[in-house]
């Protein structure tokens, strides 16, 4: 997902870890509740750890975990016991800790005596708040002290902090505590087959003041603002039923995660964007985010607009060595609140990403097919036409045709593409790739771009545009095919290094050129054959790379993985080219894959066998939720429906090839042009009540853009 290099991956966060997300908030504590400073653990709002320690003991004891379940992507509870000092009996104390997290954190702690004796509890939550920034947190490279005071006035904590001119701070507060400089205590007795209770606030300040809406616990019979939230996104929404229970439940949990990682845009509060994951990536990533939104095009448009638009206003203006920036360049990410040389080219946005910038002009162009007013579209085309000249003028340094990166600076990422692991691009022979690199999925985005703002053009009546974007998509094509592919090998070399050599790994990302277009059809069939090869496929899905490539490990973040995204891509891209067999194959191991983790794909799990292990093997790091993993159920489902949406063409496509095992399918409130209309699957049989006027259903694939730039009379009859 998002960037590291050798020195910024991230440090494992503890067995057990429950990580709680909404919008730009997010909270990593142990199984039993508690937030430990030594672990990349604590409550962060903003890009800054708001809470370091969260420490509950009872007469001196920590809580035994028992459960920890995450009833929504923002709230989870917890129990736990009180451990006995003779280690032997069972305890009679038994604790509940039910969390929320928003702008800080909200708790109550319930304790149930199921004794006959009464019971005298001391109480003590230990609070720490070291204010430091999540990068700082993640890399375990803390180096800032902030000067510190701590106020306590009856049940409540403040925390105010200085660094520089910076300052922060936390108020905790909790009913009938006893604040300390250390934290809160609590004195009680709980009497036999009773229980006791509190509720607990934790908000943070800014230069002393307080967030507008504070978050404190609703009252009897109101909603929370997250579950307000939530039902207006519930709402907004297609609902679902499906024969398959256990897909049904991981389409639900994407779609719950997915409105957890809306984030608005803070200039711009009425939109909302989604961002890249938790926990480390709660904000706005031009790859990430890009492909997210079209991803989940079919759930909400919407997503996609707020997120180019967002983009469009922070696309790149001038030459900045550090931060990576360049004319018409897309970001790679943005920091809400990192303080100078923390970041990725050590400022809160960094431009380091080599396949944002056509991706945008992409999902720009899949936006203005699923309806939106020409008007709105215009509005971005000049921003889509920078991007192009970045292509031109930045991207492509050398001429040659192909998009290529190499960093600017030493604190940039190694790699820019989507794996962007400093390892990540590699030869047969576990040999690096020296940049400039131009990978494969890359010009298959340039061809994509290319081919979207033709259509765009042509249908805005520029012809001429039109046919220049048309001719550049039909060379590259022609060029990609004669130099990436190696006829020995039967695959496309997963990237050209700095001397032009093709890198001939054996890697996913040349499945990402089916999607769109880039493959030869005399080629598509060796290529498929070595993604299903045993070597390819994993039982779960498809590798990062080959398990006969030098570089291999199943356990490495991008060489011989498995990222869920990345195989729903692969899928899309086999439906286009007739392999159905095959897209079913990797779809219905994805969506068991998610049977072992409640329903929630996570950001990649290990590449080991099915054969060697009967479930998937986490990967210890792995982002969850996160956004394009969350998307993943979505794409793999719609592409398997052959559902899509051409609203200027008048029409909407639907010609199922759900596997039997699937069961039924019944959508109901899907956006579709100016309406939401109601989908019926039973195998290949489908129907759709509710079309708006103007559009027509339409059985087999809606015709690629590709075909329909082919297909336009570009040019004047002579």
């Amino acid at each position: 997902m998002a960037g590291w290099n050798a020195d910024t991956a991230a440090g494992p966060l503890g067995s057990g870890t429950v990580t709680l997300v909404e919008g730009s908030s997010f909270c990593i504590s142990s199984a039993n509740g508690d937030i430990h400073p030594e672990l990349p653990h604590g409550v962060f709002h903003l890009d800054t750890r708001i809470l370091s320690r969260w420490n509950l003991t009872i007469n001196g004891k920590p809580l035994e975990p028992l459960a920890a379940e995450t009833k929504e992507p923002y709230r989870a509870l917890f129990a736990g016991r009180l451990q006995l000092s003779d280690g032997y009996a069972d305890s009679p104390l038994i604790v509940e800790r039910l969390r929320e997290v928003g702008t800080g954190i909200r708790e109550r702690i319930t304790i149930r005596n199921y004794s006959a004796e009464l019971a005298e509890c001391q109480i003590v939550l230990a609070i720490e708040a070291d204010f430091a920034d999540l990068f700082e947190v993640k890399e375990a490279r803390i180096q800032r002290r902030w000067a510190e005071t701590r106020d306590q006035d009856g049940d409540s904590l403040e925390i105010q902090a200085r660094w520089q001119d910076v300052r922060k701070g936390v108020v905790v507060k909790a009913d009938g505590a006893n604040a300390t400089a250390d934290g809160l205590t609590f004195e009680i007795v709980i009497p036999p087959y009773g229980q006791w209770s509190t509720r607990l606030n934790v908000v943070p300040t800014d230069n002393g003041a307080r967030p507008d809406a504070p978050f404190v616990h609703p009252a009897p019979g109101e909603m929370s603002p997250s579950d307000r939230r939530r039902q207006e996104w519930v709402a907004k929404i297609p609902a679902l039923q499906m024969g398959n229970r256990s897909i049904q439940r991981t389409l639900r949990r994407s779609y719950d995660d997915l409105g957890a990682l809306r984030i608005e845009d803070p200039g711009h509060p009425e939109r909302v964007v989604v961002a890249a994951g938790a926990p480390w990536f709660m904000t706005l990533f031009g790859r990430d985010s890009l492909w997210a939104s079209e991803m989940s095009l079919p759930v909400d448009p919407s997503l996609a607009l707020g997120t180019l638009k967002t983009l469009a206003d922070r696309q790149g203006t001038v030459v900045d060595v550090m931060s990576e920036e360049e004319p018409g360049k897309i970001l790679h990410e943005v920091r809400l609140d990192v303080s100078s040389g923390l970041a990725l080219g050590g400022k809160s946005a960094y431009y380091g990403s080599v396949d944002a910038t056509p991706l945008f002009v992409v999902v720009l162009g899949s936006v203005s097919r699923w309806g939106f007013d020409k008007e709105t579209i215009a509005t971005l085309l000049p921003n889509a036409d920078r991007a192009l000249e970045w292509i031109r003028e930045y991207g492509d340094r050398d001429g040659d045709g192909f998009v290529e990166y190499e960093r600017l600076n030493d604190h940039g990422l190694v790699n820019q593409g989507w794996k962007d692991s400093w390892d990540g691009i590699n030869f047969a022979d576990g040999t690096l790739a020296e940049p400039p690199i131009a990978l494969c999925e890359v010009q298959a985005y340039v061809h994509g771009a290319y081919v979207a703002r033709s259509w765009m053009a042509y249908d805005a009546g520029d012809l001429a545009l039109a046919a220049e974007l048309r001719d550049r998509a039909a060379t590259l094509k022609r060029r990609f095919n004669e130099q990436f592919w190696l006829p020995d090998k039967g695959y496309y070399a997963v990237a050209l290094d700095r001397d032009k050599r093709p890198v001939d790994a054996c890697a996913s990302n040349m499945g990402h050129c089916l999607w769109f277009g880039l493959v030869d059809e005399d080629k598509a069939p060796q290529m498929v054959e070595r993604l299903m090869s045993p070597e390819m496929f994993s039982g779960w899905g498809v590798r990062t790379l080959a398990s006969d490539m030098r570089a291999y490990n199943p356990a490495s973040y991008h060489n011989g993985s498995v990222w869920p995204h990345d195989n729903a891509l692969i899928v899309a891209g086999l439906l286009r080219y007739g392999f159905v067999e095959e897209a079913q194959r990797i779809a219905t191991a994805l969506l068991e894959a998610a049977e072992y983790s409640g329903g929630r794909l996570p950001e990649l799990f290990c590449g080991f066998s099915r054969d060697q292990f009967a479930e998937p093997v986490p990967y210890p790091t792995a982002c969850s939720p996160q956004a394009w993993a969350a998307t993943t159920p979505i794409l793999l489902v719609t592409s398997l429906m052959r559902y899509d949406a051409h609203i200027s063409q008048g029409g909407l496509w639907l010609d199922p090839v759900l596997p039997d095992s699937y069961g039924e399918l019944h959508i109901t409130n899907a956006p579709m042009g100016s309406g939401r209309i109601t989908i019926d699957i039973s195998g290949s049989a489908a129907s759709v009540q509710g079309i708006p006027e103007g559009l027509v259903l339409h059985r087999g694939q809606r015709p690629w853009i590709t075909d329909l730039v082919e297909q336009a009379k570009l040019h004047p009859e002579k």
